[in-house]
Parts: structure tokens; sequence; C-alpha cells
């Protein structure tokens, strides 16, 4: 690729009737010999659409973004799921926390270590045992170990679980003994007290919607899908390619050719490492938006400092199955309505791997790999 550049001068942890809806088609369906198949209905792969992408679990959701999420899970709660949740043994088991709300009452564990994506974050709920219990952990990696709280749960009705936290511990991969966590829950009275709502529970007991005490919100599935698995492995750093196979594979599965989808889509990846020239990165998509648009076009935008952008549009013309040839010929650093206009171009071959109105992954010119998320028009 030619590049040519003239004229430049810029660069907590602690929480606080009924209608079957109908099922959506072999929609994000997993098909492993691992995992079980997995199907959302419409309301429910709705909630799921919103909250992909979110990173932090919620922490640095755009207010779009939020109400998308707020909205969704309100059509859930009405819709009501399965009757008496704490009543039913779909609660039991392992679940992994994909968003939560965050009141001012959050405490700061629950701040410092739920809005952290390279941690993953579980509720263990059993409630029909000699010891009911409800334990949220944060899982730190499989190298280092975990934080698990532990509290006495007790059921008052067919939604609400009551709970007293009593023990916590670190294990550490590194030590063969647990390390007390250093807070003494018998001293907080009724501090370590609380109550957790569950306000849906699917019929397939793969999602659960959760308000506590203190006002947050929390939604948590049981097994992910796809791409909640591809974005989990961005975020930690590990996985990142056999998560983006798994992807691949199952749109292959499918039978059905991805399309290049109109929109705005932000940048959350990519295989190549970036140079220290942030324009190398800008005109080559390494950073930044991808603008889409309906008639061939495309932009590429970049934020700069003090307001500024990088601001880069060409043309796409599809040239075969999956694959589009671009063109990048007019640029520009933006400034409100001012630009300063660059002499760049940069022509490179795009082929679509994986692709649908929320996520697609592609691959440019030398094979570099890309993942992005759509941000506008929130299902």
């Amino acid at each position: 690729m030619a590049l040519k550049v003239v004229n430049l001068g810029f660069h907590s942890l602690i929480p606080s009737s009924f209608v079957y809806p109908k099922l959506l088609k072999d929609r994000f369906v997993l098909r492993s010999s691992q995992v079980e198949q997995i199907s959302f209905t419409e309301s429910e792969n709705s909630l799921i659409e919103a909250i992909l992408g979110s990173e932090g679990r919620g922490r640095s959701s755009s207010p779009q973004q939020l109400n998308a999420i707020e909205r969704a899970v309100q059509v859930l709660e009405r819709l009501g799921g399965v009757p008496d949740p704490t009543s039913s043994n779909l609660i039991e088991g392992r679940w992994q926390l994909i968003f939560t709300t965050r009141p001012g009452t959050a405490s700061p564990i629950q701040r410092t270590f739920v809005g952290v994506d390279f941690f993953s974050v579980f509720q263990e709920v059993y409630l029909r045992t000699n010891d009911p219990r409800v334990c949220n952990i944060v899982a730190f990696s499989d190298a280092i170990g975990e934080l698990k709280v532990e509290a006495a749960a007790t059921i008052e009705d067919g939604k609400r679980i009551l709970f007293r936290f009593d023990r916590a511990a670190f294990s550490f991969k590194f030590l063969p003994f647990k390390v007390p966590y250093p807070v003494p829950f018998k001293l907080l009275g009724d501090e370590a007290k609380g109550w957790l709502d569950t306000t849906y529970l699917s019929n397939s007991g793969n999602l659960r919607i959760s308000r506590g005490n203190k006002g947050t919100t929390f939604v948590l599935q049981k097994q992910t899908e796809p791409r909640q698995r591809l974005l989990t492995a961005i975020s930690s750093g590990v996985g990142v390619k056999e998560a983006i196979d798994e992807l691949i594979s199952l749109k292959q599965n499918t039978g059905q050719e991805p399309e290049l989808e109109e929109g705005e889509w932000q940048m959350m990846w990519n295989s190549q490492t970036v140079t220290d020239s942030w324009i190398e990165n800008a005109v080559n998509g390494l950073m930044g938006k991808q603008i889409i648009r309906k008639n061939g076009r495309i932009k590429f935008l970049v934020d700069i400092l003090l307001g500024l952008k990088f601001s880069m549009d060409g043309n796409f013309v599809k040239t075969g199955s999956k694959v589009y040839e671009v063109t990048m010929d007019d640029a520009a650093i933006i400034g409100g309505p001012f630009g300063y206009p660059l002499e760049l171009k940069n022509n490179f071959i795009l082929e679509l791997l994986y692709s649908d109105e929320k996520l697609r992954v592609s691959r440019a010119s030398n094979n570099i790999i890309f993942v992005h998320i759509r941000t506008d028009a929130l299902r």
C-alpha cells in the first residue's frame, strides 16, 4: 500500500400472568459438542443485542445504550418468565454477570472488580441444600485464582432471596491455602444483610434479571453465546483467535453469506500491532470508527484530541462473494465546521468473515483481522 502524507502538523461485588414469547427460529443457536443447544426468545435476544459490546458490564455504556438495555429489561419483566423463580430448579447453578447498573450506593469492591472486563464475575445460587447459599465470585484468571464472597440465603417468597454475607476468601493458584478476605462480616450487622429479587427467569433457564436492595439491576447468563465469548476474549486478551474461529464456523454452518451492513462500527480489536504514527494507524483503519452507507460510501473517523477528528472518506464495491474493493481518497483533520485537507490514499481488499446487525469480523490486506461492534441503531 502506498501512503503519501502532505502538510501534517497534528496527533461490587457485594450487591445490593404468564406469557410464552415466540422463539426466534435458529437464531444465535450454539452448535457444539461441548455445549447444549441454546435458543433465545425475541425479547430475550433484544436484551442481549442491546448489551453486546457494553464495556465494563455497563460501566462505559452510552446513555443511548443504557436506555435500550433498560427498555429491553422492562419488556422481559412485564412478560414475567418462569413464575415464582425462587421455587424453580432453573435458578440453581452458576451464573455469569454480563451487565449491571451502578448506583451511588455500590460498594468500592463492586465498583472496582465488576467494572473490569479482564475479570469474569459469577454468582452461584444454591437454595435446595442443607446450607442454602448465594456466592459472588470474581475470577481473576486461570493462572491467578479467584475471590469468593459467600452469603447464607433464605427464600422469602417466589421472587425474593434474603441473604447475609458471612465469609469470603481469595483462592490463589500459587498458594496451597486460602487467604481470608479482610471484612469483619459479624461486626457489620445489618450492613451484611440484603435481598435479591429475580424479576425475570427464562424458560430455558439461561437468562436471569435480578434487582438488589441497593437499587442495582443485574443481568446474568448461565451460558454465553459466541459473540459474547469473543468480546470477553478481546477484553481479557486470551483466546481471541479461538473465539473468532468458533464464530466464523457458526456462520458457515448457517449457509448465510455475510453482507457489509450500513451503520457506525467501532473497531474493538485487530491482529496488527499499531505503529508509532497515529496517522498511519488511522489511515489503515487500526483505530476509531468505520461508517458504512448504503450508497457504497465508507468513512474512517478517529477522535484525536481537543475536539479534533481525523476523517477519511472513500467508496466500496462488491467484487465477489464476501469480498469488497475499498478506495479511501478524501482525508482531512476536522475541527468544528473547519477542515484541513490531507493528501492521503489507501486501497485495499476487505473480506467479510462474519457479519450480523451488531458485530463484524473482517480480513483486510496483509491478512489483518478486524473485529467491529455497531454503535448506532441499538436493537
